[in-house]
């Protein structure tokens, strides 16, 4: 990651006010960007989010041959058929975690791939074991050598994958790799979340057959040949998200636009519980005040369950609940970075094992802080706008890794928010 070359400056206290459009989504965008090279025919993709996890995948797929034209905020259009290269550099990975999933895109196409292993936030050990399981039960050899990751296939064969664990990255890139496979995959214990839907949608729409995406049972029809497409990627579920928790931190009244509340059960519940107001339109749904918000206990769990994009965010909205709350993480053990920085706030906070007792503090109070991965960003963004005072929020690339110019939004709805160069 990159220094960061500037600073987010939030003076705290303003109530958020009145309605906001949610982006597309970062998770749904990083995988089917590199499903594009599934075919040698052009594709759309519009809704995508303006944030530099989208740059840097448009890169790699220029670096490895591909011609795109990108409209930032609208739409990118990706001309795969000069694609010649199989290679990803670490200078490309370094950038995003989501750069493996060029393996199962690379092997799909031609059969070979080496990728630098990713980059991306430093919450804690993520393993692509499992991915490395799934390409070899599809007949790829892998071998891990001087942190490159080779696959090669002579043709990839549909298998039954048994994931020993729910894996998003691995079922993402096993149907991509198995789009393209001769004969049927199933894969045992997917993961479940809204963007893997929203990529085999997209993966459908280009003339793949995939069924139960949003089960834990999901069968794939290879096929030697796809097409391209247009398709629309779905709004952003992290970025409603933290925008919902934003103005629970606030007291505000906010109408979220564009989102799919089914997609935010987890979070509307652990709200509610809170004595947070939350009421839901077809695709909408507003947040505003109630009760005074008490302590809730939160545990992060795989999808449908409570998202971890989201623990950190809430963290920062639970300092100010009243009474003791606790929030569990069991998907990432490193993702507390945060904690220490809300320490400086004025949290009163405790890290057992990979549980957070929050003792819900009056007030918190601006401070320098310094952001250490993307979810972090959104905490400390959050505990500024409740702050009394001024907040400085120092390495922000972090945040521009997946949230489209959230202090733009963020002022739109009233907040005292801005950047300084440094």
């Amino acid at each position: 990651m990159m220094p960061g070359k500037d600073k987010m400056l939030i003076t705290g206290g303003k109530p958020l006010m009145g309605e906001i459009s949610v982006s597309g989504g970062k998770n749904t965008a990083v995988a089917v960007i590199p499903a594009t090279l599934l075919t040698d025919e052009p594709s759309t993709i519009e809704n995508l989010p303006d944030i530099d996890d989208v740059q840097a995948l448009i890169e790699i797929l220029q670096y490895l041959g591909a011609k795109t034209e990108y409209v930032p905020g609208h739409h990118l259009k990706v001309y795969p058929q000069g694609v010649n290269g199989h290679q990803v550099p670490f200078e490309f990975t370094k950038r995003l975690r989501a750069s493996y999933y060029l393996l199962g895109a690379l092997l799909g196409r031609g059969g070979h791939a080496e990728v630098a292993y990713p980059g991306g936030c430093d919450i804690g050990s993520r393993p692509i074991d499992q991915h490395l399981k799934g390409f070899s039960a599809l007949g790829a050899a892998i071998e891990e050598r001087g942190g490159i990751v080779y696959a090669k296939a002579g043709m990839l064969q549909g298998a039954d994958i048994f994931f020993d664990m729910v894996t998003v990255g691995a079922t993402i890139n096993v149907m991509l790799a198995a789009a393209r496979a001769t004969g049927n995959t199933i894969i045992y214990n997917a993961a479940k979340e809204p963007h893997i839907v929203d990529l085999a949608n997209f993966l459908n729409s280009m003339g793949a057959r995939i069924k139960g995406a949003g089960t834990d049972v999901i069968r794939i029809s290879g096929r030697q040949e796809l097409h391209g497409t247009t398709y629309t990627v779905i709004p952003d579920q992290i970025e409603t998200g933290t925008l919902m928790i934003a103005a629970a931190a606030t007291r505000g009244d906010v109408t979220i636009r564009g989102c799919i509340p089914t997609h935010m059960e987890s979070l509307t519940a652990k709200l509610l519980e809170m004595g947070v107001r939350v009421t839901e339109n077809d695709d909408s749904i507003r947040v505003r005040p109630q009760y005074e918000q008490r302590a809730v206990n939160v545990k992060t769990q795989v999808y449908p369950g409570f998202p971890t994009d989201l623990q950190q965010p809430m963290t920062a909205l639970l300092c100010g609940a009243n009474g003791t709350s606790t929030v569990c993480e069991t998907i990432f053990e490193q993702r507390f970075k945060h904690l220490d920085e809300l320490r400086r706030m004025g949290a009163h906070i405790k890290l057992v094992d990979r549980t957070v007792l929050v003792e819900g503090v009056h007030e918190l109070y601006g401070a320098p802080v310094v952001v250490t991965d993307l979810r972090a960003g959104a905490a400390l963004i959050v505990a500024g706008l409740m702050a009394k005072g001024l907040t400085e929020i120092y390495e922000t690339s972090y945040i521009d890794r997946g949230y489209e110019r959230i202090e733009a939004k963020l002022r739109s709805l009233g907040a005292d928010i801005r950047r300084e160069k440094l």
